[in-house]
């Protein structure tokens, strides 16, 4: 359940869709926590979990939600492309 922005640094509480950005990442499947599992019923590849993480409008202005295997769920800052000198 999501109750508050993903960025550690940040305390504001999430109340509504409209405000803010939602996030949806893969993340590897672990143990025996099989809540939001997608199943795979021919068993030819490792579980997975679909999860959401929601950044306040102020951190999504700056920042985004990434996985990384083996280290896990985070945030980053955004790469915002600078105009070429002239």
């Amino acid at each position: 359940m999501l109750s508050k922005c993903a960025n550690p640094g940040c305390s504001a509480s999430f109340l509504y869709l409209h405000q803010g950005k939602l996030f949806r990442l893969e993340t590897s499947g672990n143990g025996d926590d099989t809540r939001g599992e997608v199943a795979d019923p021919q068993g030819k590849h490792s579980s997975r979990r679909l999860e959401y993480f929601w950044l306040c409008d102020e951190c999504a202005s700056l920042m985004t939600v990434s996985f990384k295997k083996g280290v896990g769920v985070m945030t980053r800052p955004l790469f915002v492309a600078r105009k070429a000198a002239s």
